[in-house]
C-alpha cells in the first residue's frame, strides 16, 4: 500500500506506454480468447507466432497474423546470419498465409526520416532492396527466371514534404497496381530488453509514425485493395518505461546477489543475466533500498514517474548510443531477408 503523502489519483487516459510489439502484450491476457500462440528457437533466436482469429481478442488487436523475431544481438556475423534465416522463414510464412504467388508484383515502402537515425531503418532498407520493375517495362527485355516484378519507393516524412505517406502510397498503388505492399518502419517497445532486439511482421497493416507518437494514416489491405506486410523494429522506448525498468532490474539484481552471496563460488556478474532473474526481495528489503518508492506497483511506478516527469517538459521517447551502428546492422539483415524472399533466384554474392 502507498503511503498517503504518495497516494495519487490519476487519469491513465492522460497518457499511454507507447508500444508496437504484439508480445509486449501477450504477458498482460489472462486468457487467451481468439488468440493464438505458437514458438520456437533455433540457436539464440526465438520466433513467436501469434494468430488473432477474433475480431473481439484478448489482446484488442486485429484480426490477423504476428510474427515477432527475438535475439540477444547482431553485432557478429553468426548471430546476424541466425537473425536472417529466421527474418526469410517467419516472411514466408506470412506471404504463405497471405496466398501471394511468386508471380504477384510488390512494392517495398521504406517509412521513417533519413535525417534522424532511430527513424532511418525503412528508408535504408528500401535503398538496398532490388528493384527490378524497370527491367520488366523494358520492350524486348526479358528478366531472369526467379526474379519478380518489385518497385520501391521512400515517400520521407510530412514535414518535408508537405504530403500524408499514406496518400502518395494510395497514389502509387492506383497508378501502378502493384500485388501487394511491404512497409518497413521504426516501431516502439514498452521494454528495454526488445529495443535493437526484436523484428515483428504483420500482415494487419501498420500507422506510420506510430513509434513516436506521431500516428498516421493507417496503411492496410482495408485501405488500400491489397495485402499490406508491414515489418518494424523497435528503436525507441518511453523514458517512462525506461525509468520503471531500471528499478525493476535493480530489484532483480540485488534478488541474484541476496541468493549466492553464501555461494561459495559466486558467478562473475557477465555470466549471468540478472536482467531476467526472478525478483523475490521482500516488501521491507525494497522499502530499505527506495524507501516507499520502493515497493510501489509497476503501474504505480509508473504513474508517478509520468508526474515528475510531464510537467517539466520530459516525456521523451529514447535510443540507445549504438543507434547508428545496430540500424546498419539490422538494415542489411532486412534487407537481404526480403531479397532472397522476393527473388528466388537471389544471390548475396552477386549485389
Amino acid at each position: 500500500m502507498v503511503g498517503e503523502s504518495m497516494k495519487h489519483e490519476i487519469d491513465l487516459k492522460k497518457y499511454t506506454i507507447r508500444t508496437d510489439l504484439i508480445v509486449d502484450l501477450l504477458g498482460e491476457i489472462e486468457d487467451n480468447e481468439g488468440v493464438e500462440v505458437k514458438k520456437e528457437k533455433e540457436g539464440q533466436v526465438e520466433t513467436t507466432y501469434v494468430e488473432i482469429t477474433k475480431e473481439e481478442n484478448a489482446l484488442h488487436k486485429k484480426v490477423g497474423h504476428y510474427s515477432t523475431i527475438s535475439f540477444e544481438d547482431v553485432t557478429d556475423s553468426k548471430n546476424r546470419k541466425e537473425v536472417e534465416e529466421a527474418f526469410v522463414k517467419a516472411f514466408r510464412t506470412i506471404l504463405d498465409q497471405e496466398k501471394i504467388q511468386e508471380k504477384q508484383t510488390a512494392l517495398v515502402v521504406g517509412l521513417g526520416n533519413m535525417d534522424s537515425t532511430p527513424d532511418a531503418l525503412g528508408p535504408k532498407v528500401a535503398k538496398q532492396v532490388l528493384v527490378t520493375r524497370y527491367l520488366f517495362e523494358i520492350d524486348g527485355v526479358t528478366p531472369e527466371e526467379g526474379y519478380r516484378n518489385v518497385a520501391s519507393f521512400i515517400p520521407g516524412v510530412m514535414a518535408n514534404t508537405g504530403y500524408e505517406s499514406g496518400d502518395m502510397i494510395q497514389s502509387l498503388i492506383q497508378t501502378f497496381h502493384p500485388d501487394f505492399l511491404i512497409v518497413i518502419d521504426a516501431l516502439a517497445s514498452s521494454a528495454i530488453s526488445r529495443v535493437h532486439r526484436t523484428i515483428q511482421i504483420t500482415d494487419t497493416g501498420i500507422y506510420p509514425g506510430s513509434g513516436v507518437g506521431n500516428k498516421r494514416k493507417e496503411l492496410s489491405k482495408e485501405l488500400l485493395g491489397i495485402p499490406v506486410i508491414s515489418v518494424g523494429v523497435p528503436t525507441v522506448i518511453d523514458a517512462i518505461v525506461l525509468v520503471s525498468d531500471t528499478i525493476q532490474y535493480l530489484f532483480q539484481h540485488f534478488s541474484y546477489h541476496k541468493d549466492f552471496y553464501h555461494k561459495t563460488k559466486l558467478a562473475p556478474i557477465t555470466s549471468i543475466d540478472t536482467q531476467s532473474y526472478e525478483d523475490h526481495l521482500s516488501y521491507e528489503e525494497k522499502e530499505k533500498l527506495l524507501g516507499q518508492v520502493g515497493h510501489l506497483s509497476e503501474e504505480e511506478l509508473q504513474e508517478l514517474i509520468f508526474e515528475v516527469l510531464t510537467p517539466i517538459g520530459y516525456h521523451m521517447v529514447v535510443t540507445p548510443k549504438e543507434v547508428d551502428f545496430v540500424i546498419e546492422k539490422l538494415s542489411v539483415i532486412l534487407a537481404n531477408g526480403l531479397n532472397r524472399v522476393l527473388h528466388s533466384s537471389f544471390d548475396n554474392s552477386r549485389f
